[in-house]
This record gives structure tokens, sequence and C-alpha cells, in this order.
């Protein structure tokens, strides 16, 4: 008989909430050893004990074949020595010590739990809150670590007598799955009118105070007829709020255009697209260009929307489900976009569409009965924080919804859904949030000490940062009103204690008015160091921690706005970078930003600027821009050469914005970035023509040459698709040629492409085509957004590369 032996072994990384105790459990059953496992703040540990042969098998499946939803970063293993265990078990979680246990993300409904939802004879049939280890809500519920029930909005809710017994019973697969449950002892799906007053509301919209939200033997029984009523109330083209995993959404039915145009109107959103929830990859088909890249998007468990090209053929549905869905209500026939799966209103003039596949079981249930795609858009009023209580909820979209589709299991955080696309048969994150958070990026080099990074303005984020692991957030927003900055603060407050990370370094912008800066200050009275960083080394530093990389690289930089180390505006910047620093190496020629913030609403003032740039004050007079503001021209002007509230700004978002509005596209804006997008859309994607743009000295890329090939075009005839497809590839060559000067001059042949204006795929797929044929190498964002959502990251990694730095002079 072989001699036994014992080993004490660590598990980290994404391994609670995710079913491995269990699984540990069924791997020593199999192969007969003894010992313990647990959950503590670190992770997960292990003690093992059999012979030599079977703790070596054991190991080795530990590592290799891990429940679907882990993901381990580091086993560590210690020699112990035998006590003659003979049998293996699972133990009470320990909660003492520093936190160094990761929390994992939202799970869509796994195969196992939708085959139950669909049987008929399964007790669980229909049950708009079926989970199991592998699948279901996790941060979104999670309240403090370890994961334990006790410690998620699941509290309130004792589970029956079956659940009990599949919760301890260690061969069934939710074996300690913390929020399993079902329709006797579970959260209740119910639908209720706008105007309706629930006497469980004070319970529901109590977040943290869970304990109260017991179940209420008077509500709606779970089960079909809430989904039924909202499918009936979708097809007869009336606007939903459904409450989600992370927060509420608004819903109507895609191919309905006087439904679809309601919401729009009624959410104040005038031009942004809409997404949409289909129910399988072939109805995605139908409707977008679909490769191996984002079918695996569409149908991970992570579940993002996923941006695709629109087929040519624009979904047209004849004799399929989305007309019998409207032939049942009458309404719907005379409002709908008529034989079409998605409505004109829903992604008006866009080539792309944002699509996704239900993640939760009452959407697998309310698409099944819909029989047809709906739009799924987050609920709020456009530019506010979605709304994730129950009364907010009803005080926010009373106005916009006309049902509500809820239920009674609280949400802890809200967290909107993730935004993706495939580029180059790789996910390229554009909002990371529900599905990705808080799951950590790994950072090749360590953070010394604990950072906070506090994120930019727009399409915030922040991040904490520990060791090796960068905690960006879920997506926060734009900081403009009060919610959405009380959102924030209690983001990184849950974020701190879930981690355990108290910062010892905080990381801001240079911008003195951010109100994440000014939150930074705030925190100067502590026992904190700040670190200033610039907006464009963080994104460009985002680019190197995305990919793993130290520098130096020549970074091109270009996006909206970013205050500058010289006190003026900079958007179109060429930098020689690693993560502690860099040097401005180049940059778009300054022109003035006619009246500051008013010219980024308003566009043509922008146009204004560069045409008395490019024709030397004196631009034709014929040009439709200037006709349809001739009433303000002369005095926009007057300001811009004055300088009179007109900062000059290298901004390459403006630029683009100067010529969407010569070309009559868009002379104010909905919403941040339309312009550019537009411009975007409407571009010829075979037109191989460009205008080439001056570099003077010092690498300053002349724009006004671009907008004023742009503007001798438009006289002459030339058709305004043609015009924007030579615009954008002027912006590619003048950066491949801007990049091959620097080149010879720095000796360095790597380039990092970021900032929100790389969202563009016409101007990001051409800048890699050119640069890579120059024998670059070029690196893209991936993992978190190339737009301001991206800058947290960047900072952290900054503000971890100057305190590594700093301790090796020391």
């Amino acid at each position: 008989m072989s001699e036994r032996v014992r080993r004490n072994v660590r598990v980290e990384g994404v391994v609670q909430g995710v079913g491995f105790r269990p699984f540990v459990y069924g791997l020593a059953t199999r192969i007969g050893v003894a010992g313990r496992v647990g959950n503590d703040v670190s992770g997960v540990f292990v003690e093992v004990e059999g012979t030599l042969p079977q703790v070596e098998a054991f190991l080795s499946a530990l590592a290799e074949h891990p429940p679907p939803l882990a993901a381990i970063e580091r086993i560590t293993t210690t020699a112990a020595a035998p006590t003659g265990a003979g049998d293996f078990s699972i133990v009470a979680s320990e909660a003492a010590g520093q936190r160094h246990t990761l929390v994992s993300a939202d799970s869509a409904t796994c195969d196992d739990c939708l085959r139950e939802l669909a049987d008929a004879a399964d007790r669980r049939f229909g049950y708009p809150f079926i989970n199991c280890t592998n699948c279901g809500p996790r941060f979104t519920i999670v309240r403090d670590v370890p994961y334990d029930r006790p410690l998620t909005t699941m509290a309130g809710f004792a589970m029956c007598e079956p659940c009990a017994a599949e919760y301890h019973d260690p061969t069934d697969r939710r074996f300690h799955a913390q929020p399993t449950c079902c329709a006797d002892c579970g959260p209740r799906l119910r639908l209720d009118d706008d105007n309706d007053d629930n006497e469980n509301d004070d319970d529901n919209n109590d977040n943290n105070n869970n304990d109260d939200n017991k179940n209420d033997d008077a509500a709606d029984a779970p089960g079909t007829e809430p989904i039924a009523q909202a499918a009936a109330r979708l097809k007869a083209g009336q606007v939903l709020a459904i409450k989600g995993i992370g927060g509420y959404h608004l819903a109507v039915l895609a191919g309905h255009e006087a439904a679809a145009a309601a919401l729009r109107e009624r959410k104040h959103r005038e031009d942004k697209p809409f997404a949409v929830m289909v129910s399988d990859v072939d109805t995605a088909g139908r409707l977008c260009e679909l490769d191996p890249a984002a079918v695996e998007l569409l149908t991970s468990r992570r579940r993002p929307i996923v941006l695709l090209t629109r087929r040519t053929d624009g979904g047209t549905a004849t004799a399929t489900a989305t007309d019998a869905a409207t032939s049942s209500a009458p309404d719907a026939a005379a409002g709908s976009a008529t034989g079409h799966l998605v409505a004109p209103s829903v992604a008006p003039g866009n080539r792309q569409l944002g699509l996704m596949l239900p993640y939760t079981p009452m959407h697998h249930l309310l698409l099944r009965a819909v029989n047809a795609p709906i739009v799924l858009t987050s609920g709020n009023v456009s530019d506010e924080p979605i709304a994730y209580t129950d009364d907010d909820a009803r005080r926010r979209l009373g106005g916009i919804a006309e049902g509500f589709l809820t239920h009674d299991r609280p949400i802890h955080i809200r967290t909107d859904d993730s935004v993706v696309r495939p580029f180059r048969g790789r996910e390229s994150v554009l909002r990371r949030s529900r599905g990705y958070v808080p799951e950590p990026v790994t950072l090749r080099w360590p953070a010394p000490r604990p950072i906070l990074a506090c994120g930019a303005e727009l399409k915030n984020t922040f991040c904490l940062a520990k060791d090796r692991h960068a905690f960006v957030s879920h997506h926060i927003g734009d900081l403009e009103n009060y919610e959405t900055l009380r959102s924030y603060v209690e983001g990184i407050e849950h974020f701190g204690r879930l981690f355990d990370v108290d910062p010892v370094l905080v990381a801001h912008d240079l911008h003195p008015e951010y109100l994440s800066t000014k939150h930074a200050m705030g925190m100067e009275a502590g026992d904190v160091e700040l670190v200033g960083v610039q907006h464009h080394h963080a994104h460009i530093a985002s680019c190197l921690a995305d990919n793993g990389e130290p520098g130096p690289v020549l970074g091109v930089a270009f996006d909206g706005l970013g205050y500058g180390t010289d006190g003026t505006i900079w958007g179109g910047e060429f930098l020689l970078a690693d993560l502690a620093g860099f040097e401005r190496v180049g940059h778009l020629e300054p022109v003035a930003l006619p009246g500051g913030t008013a010219a980024i609403r308003q566009p043509w003032r922008m146009a204004a600027a560069y045409l008395d740039v490019a024709y030397a004050g004196a631009p034709p007079a014929g040009l439709d821009v200037l006709r349809r503001n001739e009433s303000r021209w002369a005095d926009v002007l007057a300001i811009a050469r004055a300088g009179t509230s007109s900062p000059p700004t290298s901004s390459a978002g403006r630029l683009f914005d100067a010529v969407s509005a010569l070309l009559g596209l868009r002379d104010t804006i909905n919403y941040e970035g339309q312009a550019a997008v537009e411009l975007e859309q409407l571009a010829e994607p075979a037109e191989r023509g460009y205008y080439v743009a001056g570099i003077g000295e010092g690498t300053r890329v002349a724009g006004a040459d671009l907008v004023r090939a742009a503007a001798e075009d438009l006289r002459a005839g030339v058709a305004p698709a043609v015009i924007a497809a030579r615009f954008h590839n002027g912006v590619v060559d003048a950066i491949g040629r801007a990049c091959l000067g620097l080149r010879d001059t720095t000796g360095v042949g790597t380039v990092a492409l970021s900032g929100g204006v790389f969202q563009n795929l016409l101007l990001l797929n051409g800048c890699v085509d050119r640069l890579t044929g120059a024998g670059f190498r070029v690196l893209t964002h991936g993992r978190v957004p190339t737009n301001d959502g991206g800058i947290s990251l960047g900072q952290a990694a900054v503000a971890a590369a100057r305190d590594r730095a700093a301790r090796d002079r020391g």
C-alpha cells in the first residue's frame, strides 16, 4: 500500500460563487482522497490526503478542468503531515483576515437550467429565476464577501425543503449554489400598471435591508401569467419597464414603429440607436452579418450587446414569426414597420445594430411569448443613470412606461449592459459592465501600493488596483448629475469593501473641473498621495496595460477633449510614451473652439473655425453650412479670432465635427460624438481616394487642409458619401505619415491607438492596415474601452509605474 501524503492547497482567482467547492468535493469523491474544502477571504482552501498518485491526479484535475465560471489565477501547494482523515467535507466559510478573493460576474442562464425551464415535468418549469452553480446573478446581488447567501440580496428568501435538499446534496448541480430557489421559496414576478401602488414597495425599494424582503403569499403567483400579459402588451405597442439583473430596461416590440418612436420621444433619446434582444443566433443572422467571432460573443456567458453590421436586406420578415406576433394585436399591425423585424426608429440611419441574446430565464420566457425581437434599452431618461430600485424606477420611468414587469429580488448595485464588437477576430470592449465586472484586469507588473484611479468625466469608470489586480468598475456614465455622482461614490466604497482596497495613491485627471478630479482632491486631507495623470497619456497607458506592454510606443491618442500640460485643450496627439511618462511629439494643428462647450454641442461652429483657417478668413460664400448659420457666422468667427471663450484645441473629435457640419449632416448634436458617428455612417466604404494634410515642423498635422479639400469637392458636386470617405482616408494617411516620420527620429516601431475617435471602425481598420503595412506593431484595445471608459485603468497603470520607479530609485 502506497504511503499517504497530505497537501494544503490555495486556489486564487474567480473561485467563489462559481461552484468551486462542490466541484472540489465531487473531484475528491471520485478520486477517493480525504480532506476538506472551504471559502475564505483569499479564495478557496483545500486540504487533500491520500496516496501520492491519488493526490497528484487530484491536483492535476483541479488545475485542468475547473467549473465553467471559474477563472483560476494561481494554485499554490505545500506539504503537510497526514492526519489519517477518512472522508472529504465542505466546511464553513472563514471571514477573518485581509480579503484577496475575487467575485464572479453575473452569468447568462446555462443550458442545463434552460432545459429545466422548458420541461413541463420539472418542478422549475417556467420559473423566471431559475439558476445553479454555473449561471445566474452574482455581482449585482453580492453585498459582501465571502460569497455566501446571507451576504447577498437572496438572504430574505428562506429555501424550501426541496431546494435546501439540493443545496446540501454534493451530487446535485445546485450544491452550495447561493441564489438557488424555486417558485415556492424564491423571488416572484408580477406585472403592474404604471400607476399601481404595490403594498410591498417599501420592502422592494430597500436594497440594503433585504432581510425584510420576505415572500408575500398575497402576491401574484409566479409562473407564466405575468410573462403572457407582458407579451400581449408589447404586441399591442406598449412601452414596458422590465426589471433585470442589474437594473431596469425599457422595452417595446422591435418591429413596431409607433412604439419605438414613442419610446424614443418619451426617453428624450432623439437619435442614438437602441439595442435589440433576439431569441437566437438564427434571428441575429437575419438582421446582421455574422462571423465566428460574432457568434462567440453573442453566445458567451457574458451576453453583451454586440455591435454588428446590418444586413443589406434590412431584416425583412415575410410570413414569419414577427408577422404572427403582430397579427394577434390589431394596433400593432397598424403601427409597425410592415414585415420588418426592426422598425426604422430603432437605429435610424445606422449601418450597425446592437444585438444581444437573452441572458436571464425571464428574458427567455418573454422572447418565447412575444415570438419576435424586442428593443431593450437602459431604464432611464437620456443621460441619467439607470433605475435599479423599485421606487426610483416608478418615479423616473412612470412617464415613459405603461407597465412594469418587475420582481421582489433586490438589486444591490446597478449595472448596465456591456457593449462589445468583434474586431479582426477578437473581442473589443466598448462598454465594460454586466457580465465582465467585477472580474479584474490582470496587470503584468504589480502595483506596489493600493491605488484608486478616479477616471474621466464622461463614460466614467473608476479603478481600484492592488498587486496584479486592477478592478475596473462597471460603467458609471457621465458625471453630470447628483444621481450619477452618488452612484460613483457608492461604487468606490463597495469595491473597496469587497476587495479590501484602502488606497494609498489616488490618480486623477489634470482637468480641475472634472468631478472625478474634485473627488480625488477631496481625499487629499486623508492619508493619500495624489497622482495627476494627463488625459491622453492615460489613454495610451490604458492601451499598454490592456496589452501587457511596458512601452515605449508611439501613442496616437485621438478623442474629443482633454486638458493638456500646457493649459490648452488637447485631443489629436502623438505621444512618445511608456507607462510612467510621455513626451508630446506631435499633434493636430490647433484651431479655436468658438464658445468653448457651445462648439461641442454645435459642430457648425467648428466648421466655421476650420474654414476660417483653411481659407485665410475668406471661405467660399456658396457653402451650405455658412448659409444655414449665416445670422451667427460673423459673431462666432469674431469670438474665435479674438480668443474670447475660444481656447485653442488640437481635438480630433472637433475636426470630425467640422466636416460633418460642412457636409450638412449635423449642425447640432443630441448625444456626445453624434456628428462623427454620422460622418462614419455616411462614408462610402469602397472609396479609396484621400485628402492630404500638410505635416509641419514638430509633426503638426494641418487638419484645415482636409477641411479645405472636402469643401472644394463639395463645391465641385462630389457626392457627400465620397467626400466623407476621402476625409477618413486622409486622416489615416496623415497618421501613417506622422508615425513614419516619428519612427525615423525616435527609433520606436510600435504604435498604440487609443481614444474615443478610434471607436470609428473605418478609421481604426484603415490605420491598422496602413501602419502594419509600413512595418509597425500596432496595439489596439480589447479588454477595456478605447474611449474614456478605459481612462481609469490607464491612470492606475501610470500611478503604479511611477510608484515602482520611485521605489527602484530609493
